[in-house]
C-alpha cells in the first residue's frame, strides 16, 4: 500500500486532465479538485520518504528492466512537495484569473498534464520513461504559454516548443547509445554497472546539452525571456518555478547518481562557468527589463545560474558532511525559488491584469492601492536577493564555504555581483511601487486574488528560511552546520 502511493502524483491529474476535456462546463471546478488531490497525494508521498526512506514500484506485472518503474527519494520527494505547493496555489489563482474567460477551458486540461508530466519526471526510474515525461511537459507547456493568442505569445512559444524537441532528441540520443551499451534503461540498475568510457562521456554530454537547453542554461536561454513573459501570469508562474526545474533536477540526478563515476572536475567547471554568465547576464538583464513579468523572466535565468555554480564544488569535496551540506543547500535553492518565483509571477500577474500593463516605470501608487501584493513581490524578491532569513541566504550562505574550502574563491565575486544587481532589480520596482505620485489606472483588486502570491512569497521566506531542517533531514543528512 505504501509503495502504491507513488502512483498517485501521477494518475489523479491524468485523470483530472480528462474529464476536464470531456467536461468542459465544470473544468474549473475539476481542476481545483483535482489540484487538493494531486497536491495531498505529493505531500503524502513525501512524508513517506521522509518516515520509510526511499520508495519504489514496478508497473506493468513484469520486473525490471522490463516494467515501468517508479521510485521516490530525498532529492525527488523534496522537489514533488515544492510543486505540489505551489502547483496549488497556483491553481487557486486560475481560478479567478481566467473566470468568465474562454482560455480557462483550454487551461485546466493543459495544466493538469503539465503537472501530470513533472510528477512523472520526478518520480519516473528510468531513462526512457523521463524522456517520454520531458515530452509532454515541453509540449504541455508550449500550448499553456501561447493561450493568449498573441502575436508575440505564439511566436514565442513556438520558438519554445523547438528549442524544446531540439533538447529531448539530443537526450533521447545519449539514451540510446547508454542502451546500446548496457541493455537496459533502468537507473538503479545503471547506477551499478556504468563504468568510465568513450561512449558513456558521450552519451553524459548528449544528455546533459539537452537539458540544459531546457532548463535555459545560459547561453542557451534565449527561448525562455519572452515565453515566460508573454504567457498568462499561472503559466509564467508555473514554466519559471516548476518546469525549467524538472530539466535542472534530471542535471542534478544524472552527475550525483549515474554518471557520478565517470564526472571530472572539467566537465563541471564548464558548467559552473556556464553559471556565471548567467547569473551575470540575467541580472544585468532583469535590470534593465522595462516589464515586471519581463524582470521576472529573465530573473529566472539568473537563479538558474546559481544552482548550476553547485557542481563545480560538489565535484570538489569528498563524501561526507561538507558535501553533504552543500548538496542539501542546492536542494533549498531550487525549491526556494519556486516558491519565490511563483510568488513573483502571480503577484505580477495582478499588477497587470488590473492596471492593463506592467511597465515597471508607470507602477507608481501600486503600494498604496495593492499593499498585499507589493508585499508579495517584496517578499519574492528578498527570497531572491539571498536575504536572511530566506532559504537562499542559507544556500548561498553553504555555497559561498564551500568555494572557500575548496579554493575557488572566484565564484564569491560571481555569488556577490549576482546578489547587488538582483538587489538593484528588485529595489528598482519596489521604488516605483512606493512613488508618491499614483498613476492615473485604478489598482483595485480582489483581496482574495492575492493570497496564493502572498502564500508563496512568504513560504520562500519564512517556511523555507526558518524551518530548512527538514530539507536537510528529507535527504537523510544532519543539520546544516553553519
Amino acid at each position: 500500500m505504501t509503495t502504491d502511493s507513488l502512483i498517485l502524483p501521477i494518475a489523479l491529474p491524468l485523470l483530472g486532465a480528462l474529464l476536464a476535456t470531456a467536461l468542459p462546463r465544470i473544468a474549473p471546478l475539476l481542476g481545483v479538485l483535482t489540484a487538493a488531490l494531486t497536491a495531498m497525494s505529493g505531500l503524502w508521498l513525501t512524508g513517506l520518504v521522509w518516515v520509510s526512506g526511499d520508495l519504489s514500484i514496478v508497473l506493468g506485472g513484469w520486473g525490471l528492466p522490463l516494467g515501468i518503474g517508479l521510485s521516490a527519494d530525498g532529492l525527488s520527494a523534496a522537489l514533488l512537495a515544492m510543486s505540489s505547493l505551489v502547483g496549488l496555489g497556483i491553481s487557486v489563482y486560475a481560478l479567478g484569473y481566467f473566470s468568465g474567460s474562454e482560455r480557462g477551458l483550454h487551461f485546466w486540461p493543459l495544466w493538469l498534464l503539465l503537472w501530470t508530466a513533472l510528477n512523472g519526471v520526478f518520480l519516473a526510474a528510468d531513462l526512457f520513461n523521463l524522456y517520454v515525461m520531458l515530452e509532454l511537459l515541453g509540449l504541455s507547456a508550449a500550448a499553456l504559454g501561447a493561450l493568449t493568442g498573441s502575436r508575440d505569445a505564439v511566436s514565442a512559444n513556438l520558438r519554445y516548443l523547438l528549442v524544446g524537441l531540439l533538447g529531448s532528441i539530443t537526450y533521447l540520443l545519449g539514451v540510446a547509445l547508454i542502451y546500446t551499451a548496457y541493455g537496459t534503461l533502468d537507473i538503479g540498475l545503471l547506477s551499478e554497472r556504468v563504468e568510465p568510457s568513450a561512449l558513456v562521456s558521450t552519451s553524459l554530454v548528449l544528455m546533459t546539452a539537452g537539458l540544459a537547453l531546457k532548463a535555459a542554461l545560459f547561453p542557451l536561454h534565449f527561448w525562455l525571456p519572452p515565453a515566460h513573459a508573454n504567457a498568462p501570469a499561472p503559466v509564467s508562474a508555473a514554466l519559471s518555478a516548476l518546469v525549467v526545474k524538472a530539466a535542472f533536477y534530471l542535471i542534478l540526478r544524472l552527475w550525483t547518481d549515474l554518471f557520478a563515476t565517470i564526472t571530472d572536475a572539467g566537465a563541471a567547471f564548464i558548467l559552473g562557468a556556464l553559471g556565471a554568465g548567467a547569473i551575470l547576464w540575467g541580472s544585468w538583464r532583469a535590470l534593465r527589463a522595462e516589464r515586471l513579468k519581463l524582470l521576472a523572466a529573465y530573473s529566472t535565468v539568473a537563479q538558474i545560474g546559481y544552482l548550476f555554480l553547485f557542481f563545480p564544488l560538489l565535484q570538489a569535496l569528498p563524501p561526507g558532511p561538507a558535501r553533504d551540506d552543500l548538496f542539501a543547500a542546492c536542494v533549498l535553492m531550487a525549491v526556494t525559488h519556486g516558491f519565490a518565483k511563483a510568488g513573483f509571477f502571480l503577484a505580477a500577474g495582478l499588477v497587470q491584469k488590473k492596471a492593463g500593463h506592467d511597465r515597471i516605470d508607470e507602477l507608481g501608487g501600486a503600494a498604496q492601492s495593492m499593499p498585499a501584493t507589493t508585499f508579495s513581490i517584496a517578499l519574492a524578491g528578498s527570497a531572491l536577493i539571498g536575504l536572511p532569513p530566506s532559504g537562499s541566504f542559507i544556500a548561498k550562505w553553504v555555497l559561498m564555504q564551500s568555494a572557500l574550502e575548496t579554493g575557488q574563491w572566484w565564484w564569491l565575486i560571481v555569488i556577490a555581483l549576482g546578489t547587488l544587481l538582483a538587489a538593484a532589480y528588485i529595489f528598482r520596482v519596489l521604488s516605483r511601487a512606493f512613488g508618491q505620485e499614483p498613476t492615473p489606472q485604478c489598482f483595485i483588486t480582489d483581496a482574495r486574488a492575492e493570497i496564493p502570491a502572498l502564500l508563496l512569497a512568504l513560504a520562500s521566506v519564512a517556511l523555507l528560511g526558518l524551518a530548512a531542517g527538514p530539507i536537510w533531514s528529507l535527504l537523510g543528512f544532519e543539520g546544516v552546520q553553519i
